[in-house]
């Protein structure tokens, strides 16, 4: 099973490359292969370095809040 992290978009360079906030911890990923295109400011779901689909602000909160709960109750 895999696990992909909902990140916010902070900056994208210019080869397609974006730093993403995930609850304070800031990863990079490509953007190349999200579904659609996303901007500073939106939120992505990432997987291995990768932006895969581009999510809601709510359900990015709704993610992070249960991924969460998960740490917080040592469910993994």
């Amino acid at each position: 099973m895999c696990i992909g992290f909902p990140g916010k978009i902070i900056s994208i360079d210019k080869d397609n490359y974006a730093v993403i906030d995930i609850s304070g911890t800031r990863r990079e990923v490509c953007l190349d292969i999200v579904d659609e295109p996303a901007g500073v400011g939106d939120y992505v779901i990432s997987h291995a370095g990768y932006a895969i689909h581009k999510i809601d602000v709510a359900t990015a909160q709704d993610k992070l809040k249960f991924l969460q709960e998960l740490i917080d109750n040592e469910i993994y």
